[in-house]
C-alpha cells in the first residue's frame, strides 16, 4: 500500500469523526452558546483530553510504536504480545492510581488549574468541577485504546484505530439530539454531555480492543513489573508525551488564561473544532502512519526510503493544509456564522469572536501540521528528548506571548500565541534534522514549496473579492439553504482555482501524485498479517 493511500485510510477515518464532531459543535453551539455551561463543559473536557494526548496519543505514537514493531521483527507476533501485556499491567496499574488521585482533588486541580478564573463564579466552579469529576475515567479508556491503536498502526491495519473516535461525536450527538427533543435545560445538557463522554470512552475502547484480538494479539492482564523493556518505554515515553501533546498543553494553558473572561474558553473550543478538521484529517493521518514506516526504514538501514518518506510527507501536508490556511484566514466569519450562527450562538457577540479566532488559528495551521511530519524522524531514531526541550521552549513561547496579549486582544491574543509557539516548535525541528544531516536535500520539494505558496495566496485574493461581492448571500439574514449553499460555492471555487494554480505554476504535477500513489511500501511484510483492506 502506497504512503498516500495509507495516508488516505487513516485520513478516511478521522473525516467521518471530524464531520460528525461540526455536527456535534453545531448542536452544542445551538444549545448552550457561549454561555456558562459550554464555558464549564468546555473546561472541564480540556483536563481529561490533555492528560489523554499527554500520557496516551503523544507518548504511545512515538515510544511505543518503535519498540513494539521492533519486537514484531525480532521475536515475532509472540515477543509483540509479551512486550504489550508487560505494558498493558502497568499502564493500567498507573492510570487507575492517577485516576483516583485526581478525582480526590479535583476542587484544587480546577480553581489553580485548569480554570482559575471560574473559581469567584457563584455556580460556574462547582459545575466545571463536577463535570470534569464524571468525564476524567475517560482517561483509562482512551490511554489503553491508544495503546492498542499503537498496536494496529505498527501492525498496519490503520481504519479501526481511525475510526474509533467518530463513536464519541456519534454519541454526543445522541446525546443533543435527546436533550433537543425533551426541552433539557442548558445545566442538565451539560451533565448529559459529560457522561456521553465517559460512556464514549468504553465503546472507542471496546472498538480497538476487538481489532487488536482480530490482529491475532490476545492482550491478558500481567501483574505491573518494571521489565527491562517497559522501563525503555518509560524512559522514551515521558519526553515523548510532552511533545506529542504540545498543542494540547497549549490549548490547556490558553484554556486556564481564557477562564479570566466570560465566554472566551467555549470561543476558542468552537474555534479550534473547525480548524482541528484539516488538522486532523491531513496532520494527524501523516503523524500515525510517518512513524511506523520510518522507524522500519530505518531498522532495515534504508537511508534512502526513510529520506524520501520524510520529503513526501511534508510535500503532501503543504499541498494540503495551505490552501485550508487561506480559506479559514479569508473565509472565517462566513464558515462560523454557516456552522454555528444559531439558537443561543448569539450573532452580534460570539461570532466575530468566533471568527477572528478561527482566522488566527489558520495562519498557525501549517505549522501545527508540520510539527506532526518533523517529529517522528526524531521518535523513529527513539530520540523523544530533543523534541521535548522544543516543546518547552515553545511552551515558554506561548505562555509569554499569551499573557502580553490577553489584556487587551482577549481570546483572539492566546490564538495569536498558540500559531507563533506552533511557528518557533516547527522550525525548530526543521533546522536540528538539517543540522544533524537527518533531512535529505530535496530540490523538487524545495521548488514546489513557493509555488504552492503562491497558489495559496492567489485563492485568497479570489476568496476576498468574491466574499465582498456575495456579501448579501453569505450576511446574518440571509437564508441558511442560500448561505450554506454561497459558502460551499466559495470554498469549492477557490479549491478548483487553487489546484490550477499549483499545477499551473509547477507547485504540483501528475507525476508527482502517481508516483505517491503508486509507490509501494519497501518494508517487508508482517508475519501472519495482512494490511488493511
Amino acid at each position: 500500500m502506497s504512503l498516500v493511500k495509507k495516508f488516505a485510510t487513516v485520513a478516511s477515518g478521522t473525516l467521518m469523526s471530524r464531520a460528525l464532531g461540526f455536527g456535534r459543535e453545531m448542536l452544542m453551539a445551538a444549545a448552550l452558546g457561549t454561555g456558562p455551561v459550554a464555558d464549564a463543559f468546555n473546561a472541564a473536557f480540556q483536563f481529561p483530553n490533555t492528560f489523554r494526548r499527554l500520557f496516551a496519543e503523544g507518548a504511545f505514537n512515538a515510544a511505543f510504536v518503535p519498540l513494539f514493531a521492533k519486537e514484531i521483527e525480532q521475536h515475532g507476533n509472540e515477543g509483540a504480545k509479551r512486550f504489550s501485556e508487560e505494558v498493558f499491567g502497568v499502564l493500567f496499574s498507573a492510570l487507575l492510581a492517577l485516576t483516583i488521585a485526581m478525582e480526590l482533588a479535583m476542587p484544587l486541580i480546577v480553581r489553580y488549574l485548569v480554570a482559575p478564573g471560574f473559581a469567584d463564579i457563584p455556580g460556574k466552579f462547582e459545575t466545571t468541577v463536577r463535570l470534569a469529576t464524571i468525564m476524567f475515567p475517560y482517561l483509562i479508556c482512551m490511554s489503553l485504546g491508544a495503546m492498542m491503536a499503537g498496536m494496529l498502526n505498527s501492525l498496519r491495519r490503520y481504519f479501526a484505530a481511525a475510526i474509533a473516535p467518530a463513536f464519541l461525536n456519534i454519541i454526543l450527538i445522541g446525546v443533543l439530539a435527546y436533550a433537543w427533543y425533551h426541552g433539557l435545560d442548558a445545566h442538565d445538557v451539560g451533565f448529559g454531555l459529560s457522561w456521553g463522554v465517559l460512556a464514549a470512552g468504553i465503546v472507542q475502547l471496546a472498538i480497538v480492543w476487538i481489532a487488536v484480538r482480530n490482529a491475532g494479539i490476545s492482550i491478558g492482564f500481567r501483574r505491573p513489573k518494571m521489565t527491562p523493556n517497559v522501563k525503555r518505554l518509560l524512559i522514551l515515553a515521558l519526553p515523548a508525551a510532552i511533545t506529542g501533546g504540545i498543542t494540547q498543553i497549549n490549548q490547556l494553558i490558553g484554556t486556564a488564561i481564557a477562564s479570566a473572561q466570560n465566554s472566551a474558553v467555549s470561543s476558542l473550543a468552537y474555534a479550534d473544532r473547525i480548524y482541528q478538521l484539516p488538522l486532523g484529517v491531513v496532520g494527524v493521518a501523516v503523524a500515525i502512519v510517518l512513524l511506523p514506516e520510518l522507524s522500519r526504514a530505518l531498522k532495515s538501514g534504508n537511508l534512502i526510503e526513510a529520506a524520501n518518506l520524510q520529503n513526501r510527507s511534508v510535500e503532501f501536508t503543504l499541498f494540503m493544509t495551505l490552501p485550508a490556511a487561506a480559506a479559514l484566514w479569508v473565509m472565517s466569519e462566513p464558515i462560523v456564522r454557516l456552522v454555528y450562527e444559531r439558537g443561543a450562538f448569539a450573532a452580534n457577540h460570539s461570532t466575530p469572536i468566533v471568527a477572528s479566532i478561527l482566522a488566527i488559528f489558520g495562519l498557525g495551521l501549517p505549522a501545527f501540521v508540520l510539527i506532526k511530519a518533523f517529529t517522528p524522524g526524531y521518535f523513529a531514531r527513539e530520540d523523544t528528548r530533543t523534541p521535548m526541550i522544543f516543546a518547552a521552549i515553545s511552551v515558554g513561547v506561548n505562555v509569554a506571548t499569551a499573557l502580553t496579549l490577553f489584556p487587551s486582544m482577549g481570546a483572539p491574543g492566546i490564538a495569536v500565541a498558540s500559531a507563533v509557539a506552533g511557528w518557533v516548535n516547527a522550525l525548530m525541528l526543521l533546522a536540528m534534522l538539517i543540522r544533524r544531516g537527518h533531512w535529505g536535500r530535496d530540490i523538487p520539494l524545495l521548488r514546489r514549496i513557493p509555488r504552492l505558496v503562491l497558489s495559496a495566496v492567489i485563492m485568497a485574493v479570489a476568496l476576498y473579492f468574491a466574499e465582498r461581492h456575495f456579501a448579501t448571500q453569505i450576511g446574518p439574514g440571509s437564508p441558511l439553504v442560500v448561505k450554506a449553499t454561497t459558502v460551499l460555492a466559495l470554498v469549492a471555487g477557490g479549491a478548483a482555482l487553487y489546484f490550477i494554480a499549483a499545477f499551473g505554476t509547477g507547485g504540483a504535477d501528475f507525476g508527482m501524485i502517481r508516483r505517491n500513489v503508486k509507490r509501494g511500501s519497501k518494508a517487508p511484510p508482517i508475519t501472519g498479517q495482512s494490511p488493511d483492506p
